[in-house]
């Protein structure tokens, strides 16, 4: 049987193509690099299409509320429903189910908010989160992006996976000016060595952010529990700094143990 061609004429195989679908990709694409939303104009302009090529992929997107309409101000933003499809199709589902008790615990021994962190590619993503019970607290919202190279979760991520991941992540990872790779490599060495990472909060003054890696039951790394911890001037402080580091490991182990990890002796 004779070979069939793409639609190219390079190499075996047939190209198939869908471009209504193609649309729908690209649109959530735009759409997720615009947290403010955009109109169907800009969205048009930014794919360089027409308006007419994309306001029907939008309506049925919208129908099918993977896009979120403001009636005030007629932008589109991608809708939590892309979240939840994500959440339930993969890992995560399994692992925030694990890790929502024990985070409630810590949050409440400790005073102050956790969230989980995985990977995706070259950047994080938050996948659950546990506000501090208190009345004062300081969270990272659920679905945030969260960058690998300068982040606490970051460093834990890329510190403890298999080191031809790592490399493969760091060949591809931009990373800010003035972080070169040797001193990236350095520091997710020193992370490895101590077993977890707390750094100053690359986002906000004044938190330190401390983070523990959860392993799953193939002993790979499968998130970063972390807290991004506040200190409390008004007497309500429940554990130290030293202490919530100590109270979070525990807690990152015990999920990695609900995961199916068994520790080294």
């Amino acid at each position: 049987m004779a070979e069939r061609k793409s639609a190219g004429g390079k190499g075996p195989g047939r190209s198939y193509t869908a471009p209504a679908l193609e649309k729908g990709f690209d649109i959530l694409e735009v759409l997720a690099d615009a947290p403010g939303g955009l109109t169907i104009s800009e969205i048009a302009q930014r794919l360089e299409r027409s308006i007419s090529e994309v306001f029907r992929i939008i309506i049925v997107m919208e129908r099918r509320q993977w896009l979120h309409k403001d009636p005030d101000s007629d932008r589109y933003a991608v809708s939590y429903r892309v979240l939840d499809v994500a959440f339930r199709a993969t890992p995560a589902q399994m692992l925030a189910r694990a890790a929502a008790p024990v985070m409630f615990e810590l949050a409440g021994a400790v005073g102050q908010s956790c969230h989980l962190v995985i990977r995706a590619e070259d950047r994080a993503l938050v996948v659950q989160r546990q506000e501090n019970p208190g009345p004062v607290g300081f969270g990272i919202r659920l679905g945030a992006v969260v960058d690998l190279a300068t982040s606490c979760s970051g460093h834990v991520l890329l510190a403890f996976l298999p080191p031809d991941q790592r490399e493969e992540v760091l060949a591809i990872l931009r990373r800010p000016r003035g972080l070169s790779r040797a001193r990236l490599e350095q520091r997710l060495a020193q992370v490895r060595e101590q077993g977890f990472e707390m750094q100053p909060s690359a986002r906000t003054e004044g938190v330190t952010d401390l983070s523990h890696p959860v392993f799953g039951f193939d002993g790979q790394v499968a998130a970063a529990l972390t807290i991004p911890f506040l200190v409390m001037i008004d007497g309500s402080q429940r554990a130290t700094l030293p202490e919530t580091q100590i109270i979070l490991r525990d807690a990152a182990r015990r999920v990695s143990a609900a995961l199916g990890h068994v520790a080294p002796q």
